[in-house]
């Protein structure tokens, strides 16, 4: 996995923990939603980026 792909993956899991707590913080469903759902598209992107590197080796 590059270094790009790890800080990207990063930023949206970063990103996901920001909005949900925003969105806990304000009482707003849609924002936390949408920071759990940024959270697990940096899981799913990351998880596919060990899966691409396993099999370079």
């Amino acid at each position: 996995m590059s270094t790009h792909d790890k800080i990207e993956n990063t930023g949206d899991k970063v990103k996901g923990k920001v909005k949900e707590g925003a969105g806990k913080l304000v009482g707003n469903e849609r924002l936390e939603a949408e920071g759990k759902a940024d959270q697990v598209k940096g899981d799913v992107k990351q998880a596919g980026e060990h899966v691409k590197d396993a099999f370079k080796h």
